[in-house]
């Protein structure tokens, strides 16, 4: 798995409670282009990213990786909840949507199935 995000409070909790539960983190990044790149490099399964990111939103990366031949499954976070986003989710090639706060490997493993 890959954690996105320009926030580093909230990577290190992502990675903390996910690798708890299992999950191997195999990288981080802070940005939509240093997510690229790492998904080119890392080739992970699993990308955790944020929406709001500091250069390309999250809908624009996940984009982006859904047009790789090795797609990685792609779960979008935000601190807005998905109302705020509900016509952009519904068009987006990722697996589903998880608000921040309610981050855990329960809520991963249902987008996940």
């Amino acid at each position: 798995m890959l954690v996105v995000d320009d926030h580093g409070p909230f990577r290190a909790l992502a990675r903390e409670l996910l690798q708890a539960a299992g999950y191997e983190v195999v990288g981080e990044a802070v940005d939509g282009r240093q997510a690229l790149g790492e998904c080119a490099r890392l080739r992970p399964d699993i990308v955790l990213l944020d929406i709001q990111l500091p250069d390309v939103d999250g809908f624009a990366v996940a984009a982006v990786l859904a047009d790789q031949e090795r797609a990685p499954a792609v779960v979008l976070t935000s601190t807005r909840d998905a109302g705020a986003y509900r016509r952009r989710l519904a068009g987006s090639p990722v697996r589903g949507f998880i608000h921040k706060p309610e981050l855990s490997a329960a809520a991963l493993d249902a987008m996940l199935g």
